[in-house]
C-alpha cells in the first residue's frame, strides 16, 4: 500500500520509475546529475519536477543518497528494487531501451565519475583530513586519509585526486609489492 500511494500520478510516476530503472541497471551508484542529464536532455521533464521525484523516492526509502563534496550519489534500496519489480511494466519499452543504450554508451565515464571520490573535513585538532577513495563495485581499492594543515591544501588535494589517483595506485602497488 505504501509503495502504491507514492506512484499514483502518471507522468510523475514515470520519472520516478525511470530513476529506479536506471539505478537497477548498473552495479554502481549514479549521481543526481548523471540521471538528470538523461531525463533532461531528452526533454522528459524539467529540473524542478525531477528534483521533487528524487526527494519523494528518498522519503519513501526507495533510493539511498550519499553526498560527497556537493555531489549526491544514489543507490537503489531493497524497497526500491521491489517497487520497480511491481511497476516496471509502466515504463514504455522505448524508454527502457533508450535508458539501456545511454547507460551502455556512457558506462565507463559514469562508473569513473562515482568510483573515484575525495572529500575533506575538519579534525578535532583543527587540521583537515582528506579522504580519498577508489571503488571497484562494492570494494575499496584504495581508502586513504591524509591530514593537512589548512583548508586550501585539502581542497587542492581533493581536486587533483581524480587526475592522479591511478598514478598513486600504481606507485603504491609497486612500492608495497
Amino acid at each position: 500500500f505504501y509503495i502504491r500511494r507514492h506512484f499514483m500520478a502518471e507522468p510523475f510516476t514515470l520519472y520516478k520509475l525511470i530513476i529506479l530503472y536506471m539505478l537497477d541497471r548498473v552495479d554502481f551508484p549514479l549521481t543526481n546529475s548523471q540521471i538528470s542529464s538523461f531525463l533532461l536532455d531528452r526533454g522528459y521533464t524539467n529540473y524542478f519536477t525531477l528534483q521533487q521525484a528524487f526527494s519523494e523516492l528518498e522519503e519513501a526509502n526507495l533510493v539511498k543518497p550519499q553526498t560527497i563534496r556537493n555531489t549526491t550519489q544514489f543507490q537503489l534500496t531493497k524497497s526500491g528494487r521491489e517497487a520497480l519489480g511491481y511497476f516496471c511494466d509502466r515504463i514504455p519499452n522505448a524508454i527502457q531501451e533508450e535508458a539501456d543504450q545511454y547507460l551502455q554508451e556512457h558506462k565507463i565515464e559514469l562508473r569513473n565519475e562515482v568510483s573515484v571520490t575525495a572529500d575533506y573535513y575538519r579534525t578535532t585538532a583543527k587540521e583537515y583530513a582528506v579522504h580519498c577513495v577508489i571503488k571497484e563495485k562494492e570494494s575499496d581499492l584504495i581508502d586513504l586519509t591524509l591530514t593537512v594543515p589548512d583548508k586550501k591544501q585539502a581542497e587542492a588535494m581533493c581536486k587533483s585526486w581524480k587526475n592522479k589517483c591511478e598514478m598513486v595506485y600504481q606507485f603504491l602497488m609497486t612500492q608495497l609489492s
